[in-house]
């Protein structure tokens, strides 16, 4: 055995064939290294012969060349020539070491390496701890692992293929690397150059739309009505492309289409509760979300246990800024306890700091547990605490930056998350079982890769001196009516392409013995893409006033969004009750309005939506069964659903995002794209998607129908 190893260091010097000690015996194993070959390819056969020593007995798994001097192979998942971090191919002879790691899955050497300078000491494929740790040497400036062919020290010497057996020595390192953030986040990646963009198209060309639908089309003449409705439906423009939320981005994508680029923020629970299946997850959906930014958008990541780090300033996505972003969130290890505060101060920091600025910013958190720094257990789940988690300058409405969040498992604090949510103008979701996370996270960034409207505004006047406004329904957009009546405001902000509001207003109709002229709606807002304001104007909503009383419906249109005005309101209700411990009579509050919605004209009318929401508050009540299943699904179930119709946009509820279950309430066609790619998304194992109980059909919001 000894002479063997002489041997081995003997050909590591002169470039010859490396033999090292076979795994179960007495032999040597071969890895040619002709005179074409360099001295770094020996030296991973000797790594993969190191790593094996304290293995299995087979040596199965180890690095070895094929005998015509080909690539290497390997009898694990990695024999595809892909490596498990970065998902780039890996190849012999192109100045990229290769490791194969003791459980016989093969890696590019700076991508482990990357790994284990962060903490992580576990395969990331299999999950096996591993004895032999691959470290670099934290002076090397090389960002691929390439090794100049002019070196000529040996492998015990070279500080990209040293193997350290020490853990701790490594852990020192990761610590050192970790106090490395600036005072200032203005490190952020130059956007990219704008002659990149001379051949997109200038916007979709394409404008938003309004349409008017007044509660019924004619009002007797003697009549005077102190609460008529009006329905005022907006539909952003569609999508320029299909390849706005296309598959795995090209660069070449980036000339077929326009879209706004978008600088993305994301917020990581990385605490001890995140350890195993759901840090793996994690990672995974990170990997798909990295996978689909352009070269054009940057990506920060912020980690959070009981503090919070900055993994990297924000960088542009391109081929090799998703490399190194790939590195660092598989290199994530967990630990520690819950700081939400202090990871949403430095999210904050990220864009407040920025030298530079794309036109759509926005932050994602996830979390599965609650903060344990910022909110004592006196206050825990009170508005003002949940509140006092955000930073100021987030709550800025002229400078509002949505932040979503996602609740993960039943342990998380689903009222900060949702109050977080709620106060920035963005959703909340809530992430039931492991295996849809990545899908969660498909659907939001299909929306925030969409932006096809921004600062929208909303006004309407009234027309005829009669007539006053009296009250906007619009959820939790911002609105105003004027003192006089005669006028009043909506702020819708930004919308994803195809994304569609209502809006209920009710006025004032005087008597008249001529048709009269209600309103007039007027938009105005900016696109994302050229920075153009568009300003758009609706028709004048009007009405017949004849003589005499006509048999005439309610418009369906209308008669809907009462019915979801309703339903959110009976959710809140209902809400409040179950939190003040009265299950039986929020269960009572929830089966009142579907009795109410199933008595509607729409609903008897086979309204798609009416069924959607009766489906939605008949789960709700299954969810209200014990205080034990509400406090572990029920509360988050309904806080998602109030999230969703607030701000009328799609958020994940318990299993919703699969395919077969409840309502796509609110979904786009760039969601639903998004959400089809995540399924078929393969560059790491799935999990198996769990069975969800009490599947039924999609039901999606019907199409309004112009009167």
């Amino acid at each position: 055995m000894e002479g063997a190893w002489r041997k081995v260091r003997k050909a590591l010097g002169r470039r010859l064939c490396a033999h090292a000690p076979m795994l179960g015996g007495g032999g040597v194993r071969c890895a040619t290294a002709g005179a074409g070959v360099c001295r770094r390819d020996a030296a991973v056969a000797v790594a993969s012969a190191l790593a094996g020593e304290s293995g299995p007995s087979t040596p199965a798994g180890a690095l070895r060349r094929s005998k015509s001097g080909g690539r290497p192979s390997s009898s694990s998942s990695s024999s595809k020539g892909k490596c498990a971090i970065c998902y780039a191919s890996m190849r012999s002879g192109h100045g990229q070491a290769l490791f194969t790691a003791e459980c016989s899955h093969m890696f590019h050497f700076h991508c482990i390496s990357s790994n284990v300078k962060h903490g992580n000491y576990v395969c990331p494929v299999c999950r096996a701890k591993w004895k032999e740790i691959p470290c670099r040497s934290l002076s090397s400036t090389s960002p691929h692992g390439r090794i100049g062919g002019n070196q000529s020290r040996s492998s015990q010497q070279d500080p990209h293929m040293a193997l350290r057996r020490q853990v701790s020595n490594c852990r020192r390192e990761v610590r050192r690397l970790h106090t490395s953030e600036p005072a200032d986040y203005n490190d952020d990646e130059p956007l990219q150059h704008k002659e990149a963009f001379d051949n997109v198209n200038s916007g979709s060309g394409k404008t938003a739309q309004i349409s008017s639908y007044p509660e019924f089309q004619s009002v007797v003449e003697s009549s005077c009505l102190n609460g008529f409705d009006i329905l005022i439906h907006v539909k952003a423009p569609t999508s320029s492309s299909d390849h706005v939320t296309g598959s795995l981005v090209h660069e070449s994508s980036v000339r077929s289409s326009s879209r706004a680029p978008v600088d993305l923020v994301t917020v990581l629970d990385v605490s001890g509760s995140m350890a195993g299946t759901k840090l793996t997850l994690l990672k995974q959906a990170m990997g798909f979300v990295v996978q689909h930014l352009r070269s054009s958008d940057r990506l920060s990541v912020i980690v959070f246990s009981s503090t919070a780090q900055r993994l990297f300033p924000l960088r542009r996505m391109s081929h090799h800024g998703r490399q190194q972003a790939l590195q660092a969130i598989n290199s994530l290890g967990s630990g520690g306890g819950t700081n939400i505060a202090d990871a949403l101060k430095k999210a904050v920091k990220v864009i407040e700091d920025r030298s530079y600025k794309n036109s759509v910013c926005s932050i994602i958190l996830l979390s599965d547990g609650q903060d344990t720094y910022s909110i004592s257990s006196n206050s825990q789940g009170t508005s003002a605490a949940c509140r006092s988690l955000v930073p100021s300058s987030i709550l800025n409405e002229h400078h509002m930056v949505p932040l979503h969040a996602f609740g993960f498992g039943a342990d998380h604090d689903s009222d900060t998350l949702h109050s977080i949510a709620e106060a920035s103008g963005g959703t909340f979701s809530f992430i039931e079982d492991e295996g849809v996370m990545q899908d969660a996270f498909a659907q939001c960034i299909g929306g925030l890769l969409s932006v096809s409207v921004q600062e929208m505004h909303l006004s309407m006047k009234c027309i005829d001196p009669g007539v006053q406004l009296r009250s906007i329904k619009c959820g939790s957009y911002p609105s105003r009516v004027a003192r006089d009546g005669r006028s009043g405001s909506v702020d819708i902000g930004h919308l994803y392409a195809d994304e569609e509001r209502d809006i209920l207003l009710s006025v004032t109709v005087p008597k008249s013995s001529e048709q009269t002229s209600l309103l007039r709606v007027t938009c105005a807002y900016k696109d994302p893409v050229t920075n153009a304001t568009i300003k758009i104007e609706g028709d004048e909503v009007k009405i017949k006033r004849p003589t005499s009383t006509l048999s005439e419906p309610v418009s369906i249109e209308v008669d809907r969004e009462r019915n979801r005005i309703q339903a959110a309101s009976s959710i809140e209700s209902a809400r409040a009750a179950a939190e003040r411990g009265a299950l039986s009579e929020a269960v009572t509050i929830l089966e009142d309005c579907r009795r109410v919605l199933s008595q509607s004209f729409a609903s008897q009318n086979g309204d798609r939506l009416c069924m959607a929401l009766d489906a939605e508050l008949r789960e709700m009540q299954e969810r209200m069964a014990s205080r034990q299943l509400y406090e572990a699904s029920g509360r988050a179930y309904m806080l998602s659903g109030l999230s969703s119709h607030s701000w009328q946009r799609a958020t994940t509820r318990g299993d919703s995002t699969d395919s077969t279950t409840l309502v796509h309430s609110y979904q786009t066609p760039s969601m639903a794209q998004m959400l089809e790619h995540s399924q078929n998304f393969s560059s790491s194992p799935r999990s198996q998607r769990p069975q969800v109980r009490g599947a039924r059909p999609v039901l999606e919001k019907p199409q309004p129908r112009r009167n």
